[in-house]
């Protein structure tokens, strides 16, 4: 079977729907291919359903605490298979949606494994029968997404080694889990792990935890994990994984300085091991061996230009699957600027600023560069911080210690930077990411009126002390 289109969309996650949507609405005949189920990553292994855990386990963690607030709750209790099939109704709602908005825009969607051909050829394998489709369109656009990374160490591949994607699959709960791995992923899990009072530790080979961040960040979040009873273990180098004879692990690490030196090893033992050190591109098997060579796919990633163009006209790829920022709603972007680029459009995005968020308790949102990252630039910057403890709607709520941090241009005031570690950080990193993005002043942004009681209103204190530090 032949079918013709004018875009083809090879992944239905967010680098790869919301582009398809995009130009059906603009009257294109659009065909989605997607292997897996809609949403790629985002909505069924990785944000959407750690973020529903996430919300439950903050939920059970306050009403255990709560009588700091004036509430009493005597008989609070976990139900592991339910907070599980909650975290399936919402994957499963938001699937629907993307399915719904399929129909309504006459968007084809097959399902199955796809493969280049040629330039504007993709054969499509059906994973129901098996059956070949033919499929042809004036432009391509590769959104294949990415998958988890693992680390060449000895016993790290056994069956049960749990990654990001298997331990969200799964309904067990581990009463002890050796995360390794302190970025965003492996933070993330140690937060819900621990709002459930199960025993964590943290193995993270670098020097601190979410080492592409603020240091600042990096060290509050390890206090006040360290205080929730997490153990965090940095410059930790994990040597070798075995799996203990009546079920269970042994994970050995050499912690210090040189991990290349003859340190002692030392060992830990849980019942749980999760691998979290990344993910890696999938964009092998997505072009014939032919075109692969042409496209220059190289350890999964095919390289693409600032259009998001290929090296071969005409096939554009989106999102992680390029070996770029792995985010979500920056894959967005990508994909709605390929389709620019298709049309003819000016840019639609500007990716120039990509907030990064991690949903810990507190919640941390960056935008812009860091003053470190600044003074490395040769950027003479101003910073200016406001401590969150002394915000009302903080102190009410009973959050934990905060704050919010602005970088400013010295001389200019242009603001360059915002580092948010409170509640809501998610929410609210949004203004700062607009200001920086269309070069507003830290005065400006000092000048504007925020309500009151809101966490909101630390952004303004962060800058008239960013305003009184550059007088």
């Amino acid at each position: 079977m032949e079918m013709q289109y004018d875009l083809i969309v090879i992944g239905a996650g967010p680098g790869g729907y919301p582009a398809a949507i995009r130009a059906a609405q603009g009257g294109k005949k659009v065909a989605v291919v997607e292997k897996g189920r809609l949403g790629g990553t985002c909505l069924n292994n990785g944000c959407i359903p750690v973020k529903t855990l996430l919300h439950s386990s903050g939920l059970y963690r306050k009403m255990r605490e709560a009588s700091g607030e004036g509430i009493r709750v005597t008989d609070v209790q976990l139900d592991g298979a339910a907070l599980h099939k909650r975290q399936k109704e919402v994957i499963q709602t938001l699937q629907e949606g993307i399915a719904l908005q399929f129909k309504k825009n006459k968007i084809a969607l097959y399902q199955g494994k796809a493969v280049i051909t040629e330039e504007n050829c993709v054969m499509v394998t059906s994973e129901a029968d098996g059956q070949t489709s033919r499929l042809t369109a004036r432009h391509i656009l590769i959104a294949a997404g990415s998958e988890p990374a693992m680390l060449p160490i000895p016993g790290i591949s056994s069956p049960g080694v749990e990654n990001s994607t298997s331990i969200l699959s799964g309904e067990r709960l581990y009463d002890h889990l050796i995360i390794i791995g302190g970025g965003v992923i492996g933070m993330e899990f140690a937060q819900f792990y621990s709002d459930l009072g199960k025993k964590v530790t943290v193995l993270e080979a670098m020097d601190r935890i979410l080492p592409g961040m603020d240091k600042e960040i990096s060290q509050n979040l390890k206090m006040i994990l360290k205080k929730r009873g997490v153990d965090v273990h940095t410059k930790a180098a994990v040597t070798r994984v075995e799996k203990m004879e009546q079920g269970g692990w042994l994970c050995y690490y050499k912690e210090g300085s040189d991990p290349e030196k003859t340190e002692q090893e030392s060992w830990i033992s849980a019942d749980g091991l999760l691998v979290a050190v990344g993910r890696r591109a999938c964009g092998e098997g997505v072009f014939s061996p032919e075109m692969a060579i042409r496209a220059g796919v190289e350890k999964g990633k095919i390289p693409a230009d600032e259009n998001y163009q290929t090296r071969i006209p005409g096939i554009y790829a989106a999102g992680d699957v390029t070996g770029g920022i792995q985010l979500a709603h920056a894959a967005t972007a990508q994909g709605l600027l390929a389709l620019d680029h298709m049309e003819g459009r000016c840019p639609s995005r500007n990716l120039q600023i990509i907030p990064s968020c991690v949903y810990t308790d507190p919640e941390i949102a960056c935008a812009g560069i860091t003053a470190d990252e600044a003074k490395a630039a040769g950027i003479p910057v101003k910073t200016g911080k406001y401590i969150m403890s002394l915000n009302g709607k903080s102190l009410l709520s009973g959050q934990e210690r905060g704050f919010i941090k602005l970088v400013a241009e010295e001389g200019t005031g242009r603001l360059l930077g915002a580092q948010l570690m409170c509640a809501r950080a998610t929410d609210m990193i949004g203004a700062p990411a607009l200001a920086i993005g269309t070069h507003r002043t830290v005065q400006e942004l000092a000048a504007t009126i925020l309500p009151h009681p809101t966490f909101g209103e630390g952004i303004g204190e962060a800058a008239q002390e960013l305003c009184r530090r550059m007088e």
